[in-house]
């Protein structure tokens, strides 16, 4: 068996006085030198599984094998002694200390009694030369990009002398552009002879670059494929226990009178810079339109004026069933009928401190579920909430649990839920399915296609082109701030898509 690098045999860990059962009796085994996927729906235990391995939870049951030996992880740097590093989907980085500084953290070297920045920074060259990771030490973290910020992570666990490397959704924030740089950086990390587990929801991903697959399934692990004998359905069926569609049906619905009118905004960011510029564009009733471009094409800034969390210039109008909405307040956007599901869910739509409940309420807390002017009906949320988390399937069903516990595809399905019950008109939804599982992405397609058919007007902003092409009436695309074409998704293709978002023209 010392061809296995780990095993975990019979891992349980349950939560809630043992209520919640996380992972029931898991068994994994990863051989040296192998790219091991583990795939699952949002809720399976996936996650959990391997906090127990980085020792940031302790097993209920179970034992470890690492490296021919049994061993308890109770901490994540027993975990980095051991060898064992792990790289979060949502990453653990201070944004106002430079690279350097973040990767020395918890390893400080020292001269003397004083910290030793000028051997930091060049720790951080001879490491990040050694991988091929090159990166500037004295950059501010909140000025690099999210590939950037990816890059630093990896090299903090290589830094402290890694030789299993854990990737968890590792490409769910990134551009197709990072997202290749990642895959050869994986590839360069196993001729190094490290060894690499990735949990990922995307099938193509995982077919692509794995060499063995572990599915688990409502905290069990039901099967593993050999990924050269393996296709998107055999692990989609698995992980959901059911045959999955890859693309959803559009209905046929009349299109009808304009519901957003959009006509020459220009957004300028926080820092002054012009990101959209002159952009014009109108959804009707029953239409969905698709916004396409690279990330950083200026989809954010769009999206935050007509969401009135950024101002829009003068010269530029928004209009909604034919008023004038540019540049009013969030709750009279929201009290006009437009719902929004944002791009980052952390940053524009939950609160993890507060429970599911709480979270499911949030702007609709002092009109549909207040009792008064002071007090809100906390009996109405609790009825709403279970009512809802059976309708959209949110695991596990424990309303008063903080949505920072639940996993990422269950946090996005409660965002999906609270805005598509409200009263609306009109449907923001970006990056709708990142980080969800491939049966959640064929629930929340269908729910936002039955919008469609109820007569909303839908704009859905993503970058997974097939994401567009599924759900979209017409496709824009964003290039450097400008709409560079729109297009029938009968004559849409991704190459064509491609050549607008590059900035190119399409010939007649």
């Amino acid at each position: 068996m010392d061809q296995y690098i780990l095993r975990m045999e019979n891992i349980r860990k349950t939560f809630a006085g043992g209520k919640v059962v996380a992972n029931d009796c898991i068994n994994l085994n990863i051989l040296k030198g192998e790219k091991h996927a583990i795939v699952g729906e949002n809720g399976a235990g996936k996650s959990t599984l391997m906090k127990i391995l980085n020792g940031l939870y302790q097993p209920t049951s179970g034992k470890i094998i690492f490296n021919g030996k049994e061993i308890i992880i109770d901490g994540p740097s027993i975990a980095a002694e051991l060898g064992i590093g792990m790289v979060y989907q949502h990453f653990m980085l201070v944004p106002t200390l430079t690279v350097a500084e973040n990767m020395i953290l918890g390893v400080e070297p020292k001269k003397g009694l004083l910290l030793d920045l000028n051997k930091a920074r060049q720790d951080v060259i001879n490491v990040s030369h050694k991988y091929g990771l090159d990166i500037d030490p004295n950059a501010l973290v909140k000025d690099l990009s999210v590939g950037m910020q990816q890059r630093i992570e990896i090299l903090k666990i290589l830094f402290k002398g890694a030789n299993l490397l854990v990737f968890d959704e590792p490409t769910a924030v990134l551009t197709p552009q990072e997202t290749k740089e990642l895959y050869k950086i994986i590839d360069n990390l196993i001729s190094e002879g490290k060894t690499i587990i990735f949990i990922s929801h995307k099938l193509e991903e995982v077919l692509a670059i794995s060499d063995n697959i572990t599915v688990i399934r409502r905290g069990k692990d039901v099967d593993n494929f050999k990924t050269s004998k393996a296709t998107k359905e055999m692990i989609a069926n698995a992980m959901v226990g059911r045959a999955v569609l890859f693309t959803t049906k559009r209905p046929i619905v009349k299109i009808g009178k304009e519901i957003l009118t959009v006509k020459n905004i220009s957004v300028k960011n926080n820092f002054g810079v012009m990101k959209v510029e002159n952009v014009s564009f109108s959804i009707r009733e029953g239409e969905v339109l698709g916004l396409a471009g690279v990330e950083g094409s200026g989809q954010t800034e769009l999206i935050e004026a007509l969401t009135g969390l950024m101002k829009s210039e003068k010269g530029g109008e928004i209009k909604l069933n034919g008023n004038i909405i540019s540049n009013v307040s969030r709750r009279k956007l929201n009290d006009a009928g437009i719902a929004h599901i944002p791009e980052d869910r952390h940053k524009r739509a939950a609160i993890s401190q507060y429970n599911l409940m709480e979270n499911f309420a949030l702007g609709q807390h002092a009109t549909i579920y207040s009792k008064n002017k002071f007090l809100i009906n906390f009996e109405k949320i609790k009825n709403a909430t279970m009512k809802y988390i059976l309708k959209y399937d949110v695991r596990p069903i424990e309303p008063e649990l903080k949505f920072g516990k639940f996993s990422g595809g269950n946090q996005q399905k409660v965002i999906v839920a609270r805005e598509l019950e409200k009263k609306n008109v009109f449907i923001i939804a970006a990056q709708p399915t990142r980080g969800v599982d491939i049966g959640a992405i064929e629930s929340i397609h269908k729910m936002l296609l039955l919008e469609k058919e109820k007569g909303k007007a839908l704009l859905v902003v993503s970058s997974e082109l097939s994401e567009i092409m599924n759900l979209s009436d017409r496709i824009a695309v964003m290039c450097a701030g400008r709409i560079s074409g729109i297009l029938d998704r009968a004559e849409a293709t991704e190459e064509k898509i491609g050549i607008l978002m590059a900035g190119g023209k399409i010939n007649e």
